[in-house]
């Protein structure tokens, strides 16, 4: 039986898809749900990084920017040595609805693990993208 590749989540948003993006896209947005400080070189083939108090740190190449529809970006697997080259590829899919945004997030790249990597990548990842989502509704409805 071959283990899930992907995880998905949705959640709509009571406010434009321009701030969302926002959210999404800028190092100030990112840094106050995702991270705590951020950088984003928001272009195709551009880096960004954010990083923690605790010491984590996450370094992304961004992949795709269709504003503000699309932002893509690759990163490293949580739970693999910092030199591994394997990444997962993170979207997200901004949507306007009548209420607002519908966003989606979808993380693939799971397969290419096994056994207890997949394990801790693939569920650290679902517990946290579930985490995030929430701090960035959070975020936005108290803007």
């Amino acid at each position: 039986m071959a283990f899930p590749d992907r995880i998905e989540r949705t959640v709509e948003i009571t406010r434009p898809p321009e701030q969302v993006w926002a959210a999404l896209t800028t190092a100030e947005g990112l840094a106050a749900w995702f991270g705590e400080t951020a950088e984003i070189d928001l272009r195709p083939g551009g880096s960004a990084r954010m990083t923690w108090t605790h010491g984590h740190t996450a370094d992304m190449r961004v992949e795709r920017v269709e504003e503000p529809a699309v932002f893509g970006f690759t990163w490293r697997i949580y739970g693999l040595p910092e030199d591994d080259p394997r990444r997962t590829y993170v979207e997200f899919t901004l949507e306007p609805v009548a209420a607002g945004t519908r966003l989606t997030v979808v993380e693939t790249g799971f397969a290419q693990l096994s056994g207890d990597t997949y394990r801790v990548a693939f569920d650290g990842n679902t517990t946290g993208w579930a985490k995030e989502l929430g701090e960035l509704v959070a975020y936005l409805d108290a803007a």
